[in-house]
């Protein structure tokens, strides 16, 4: 018997439309059926997922798609999205070399209105295109699709106060399931989580809509129905604060509908097909459940969020695994505890990534030194100058790629003051699956003209630990950047030793060959040097950078090579170039980081060796080019 009857003749949102409202829910049970056997057998994101899967078929059924515009915010839930759009015989190679990425992507199809990686960018992107289609002529339609994680970030609210004092028909959903990545913080995700706020405003909402068919019917009833909303009004606010929130995105010049059944497709469509005939900004909001049609990942949507493979419901028996090396996100953790033990002015910050920056362990032993701030990362900056003002000591855990959304407040509200902010920045380089929008290739770059700034890049789990204790004893602004997963297998200490700042060692003794070689690029520097009989130093420090070593080096060797897991422009390399000039060195200089291209997702093994940053590409590149010069 064929498990998917329905979703087999969907090749495209236009099949969809073709049948009847009563389908869509065995369309949506289908299409959940898929997702848990194609995320079971790739990996990916997944709780996520699941819980939009009646909304997707609801939006795809109702909006002309492509004409009209879904934008998804962050893509962590448009697995839904890219089956019923051409995709679903391709699910096979999600987020692999090659294959379909794990988020929106324009390049990949044309029912990827925007692309899609950072969160709270779909209202102002949205509302760009509906502004575009005015001008235009076009009859199209804008939806941006924001969960509540996502709303709690500063330019979701940039682009609300934007749109709602504008003429300009666009919809925005916000998708509640009262989680981001982990469960969300702040005041927005309380007010949304109020029973008060979601049965009163619901039962309103239900008054309004259904009341609109009658009223006019019935002598008296329009004066009746707005004393029992009066009423409602009343007692939903009793609070002063609760009537303020009742109103909150009508506030904001936006006209709200909701809550709503996020996992009632025939309610949605009916609802959606009401807000696509309204003028104006709409607001809709749908409750959902993150997880939702597997157990495992509706008891544990953290665990579940993202996922190698899918697990049995049924445990299997558990078998105790081989000690595995540390992550560097289980080094800095670690270092971080063992600090914070040791200073009691130590706290932590993180943009709502407390599992992926290794925070937990932190906020189990140390609550009142623990700060989650949501996804806002120009506050956590911001933040952490205010509590270096004050004799704090803080530690920021960030990613590379999310530091890029805070540069202003690192140069303005740290640097400029030169405020002892230490940050700690996770997936430096390349980091695989996720792709573009997540590569960690810039921030070298981007800190290296930075005034103040310390640069740290460790070469392995050990120089990790030494370097964040080391930049964690200065008194100004500093970053240690490592990359994702694991490194050499070193032995990590566990004290809270320091090293000397702004200066590298030498790891190799060679001859004629000079390898400069910057944190993860030190490993295979020293594989491809043992081959080249050349000279590798571990710089340690990109800022200051390690003058006397260089000159010393370019002096007694005929070729310098320099090595970095960042883009070329800019980064440590050019560091290297700008010394040889001030002591006006001249001699042959091959810079090996990544060139100034996009890079693709995949196998960081793979992604490494065709940007020629492995250990085999780097023999072969030093040795090709040698011969040319």
């Amino acid at each position: 018997m064929n498990p998917s009857p329905l979703l087999d003749i969907i090749d495209t949102p236009q099949d969809l439309r073709r049948l009847e409202k009563k389908q869509l829910p065995q369309v949506a049970a289908e299409l959940r059926e898929f997702l848990l056997d194609s995320v079971g057998k790739t990996g990916g994101h997944f709780a996520s997922n699941l819980g939009a899967v009646e909304l997707t078929v609801a939006l795809h059924y109702v909006y002309d798609t492509p004409e009209d515009h879904l934008v998804w915010d962050v893509g962590h839930q448009s697995y839904p999205h890219k089956i019923l759009t051409g995709r679903k015989n391709q699910m096979h190679t999600m987020r692999q070399y090659g294959g379909l990425a794990g988020f929106p992507k324009r390049s990949e199809s044309e029912y990827d209105a925007f692309g899609v990686g950072h969160s709270s960018t779909s209202i102002g992107a949205a509302l760009g295109m509906a502004v575009a289609d005015k001008q235009l002529g076009n009859n199209r339609r804008s939806v941006a699709i924001i969960g509540d994680g996502a709303m709690t970030a500063g330019q979701a609210f940039e682009a609300l106060n934007c749109a709602g004092d504008m003429d300009v028909d666009l919809l925005v959903i916000l998708n509640d399931n009262e989680m981001s990545i982990s469960p969300n913080v702040g005041a927005l995700p309380k007010y949304l989580a109020s029973n008060v706020v979601r049965d009163m405003h619901g039962l309103l909402s239900t008054i309004k809509a259904q009341s609109s068919k009658v009223l006019d019917k019935l002598p008296g009833a329009m004066e009746l129905a707005q004393k029992v909303e009066n009423k409602i009004k009343t007692l939903a606010g009793e609070a002063e604060h609760a009537k303020q929130s009742l109103s909150l995105f009508e506030n904001f010049g936006f006209r709200y509908t909701g809550p709503v059944d996020g996992h009632n497709v025939e309610n949605l469509v009916d609802v959606l097909k009401d807000l696509r005939g309204r003028k104006g900004p709409q607001l809709l909001h749908v409750i959902t459940k993150k997880g939702n049609g597997y157990k495992l990942a509706e008891n544990d949507p953290v665990k579940y969020h993202a996922v190698a493979k899918l697990p049995s419901e049924v445990p299997a028996p558990e078998v105790k695994p081989a000690a595995a090396k540390p992550t560097y996100t289980q080094v800095f953790g670690q270092w971080l505890c063992d600090q914070a033990a040791a200073d009691e002015r130590l706290v932590a910050i993180t943009p709502a990534m407390r599992e992926g920056s290794g925070l937990v362990e932190f906020e189990q032993q140390f609550p009142d030194r623990y700060f989650d701030v949501g996804i806002a990362e120009q506050h956590a900056v911001t933040f952490a100058g205010g509590l270096a003002c004050e004799g704090i000591k803080p530690v920021v855990a960030i990613y590379s790629t999310f530091l890029q959304r805070a540069y202003d407040q690192l140069v303005h509200d740290v640097a400029l003051q030169n405020l002892p902010v230490l940050f700690a920045i996770d997936r430096a380089g390349i980091v695989g699956a996720d792709g573009p929008t997540h590569a960690g290739l810039y921030d070298l770059s981007f800190l290296r003209c930075v005034p103040n700034m310390i640069i740290a890049a460790p070469s392995d789990e050990n120089e990790c630990r030494l370097l964040l204790s080391t930049c964690y004893q200065t008194n100004s602004p500093s970053a240690v950047r490592y990359p994702r997963g694991t490194g050499t297998g070193a032995t990590v200490s566990d004290g809270l030793e320091t090293v000397e700042i702004g200066k590298g060692i030498i790891r190799r003794e060679g001859e004629k060959i000079a390898v400069i070689a910057f944190g993860s690029m030190v490993a295979p520097s020293l594989t491809a040097a043992d081959k080249l009989n050349a000279t590798v130093a571990d710089m340690r420090f990109v800022k200051p950078i390690d003058e006397e070593l260089i000159v010393r080096l370019a002096r007694s060797h005929d070729y310098i090579v320099t090595a970095e897991e960042n883009a070329e422009q800019g980064g440590a390399g050019s560091a290297v170039l700008e010394v040889l000039a001030k002591h006006g060195i001249c001699k042959p200089v091959l810079l090996l980081g990544v060139e100034d291209k996009v890079t693709e997702h995949g196998d960081p093994k793979k992604l490494l060796a065709d940007l020629g940053l492995n250990a085999e590409a780097v023999e072969k590149r030093i040795g090709g080019w040698i011969e040319t010069v």
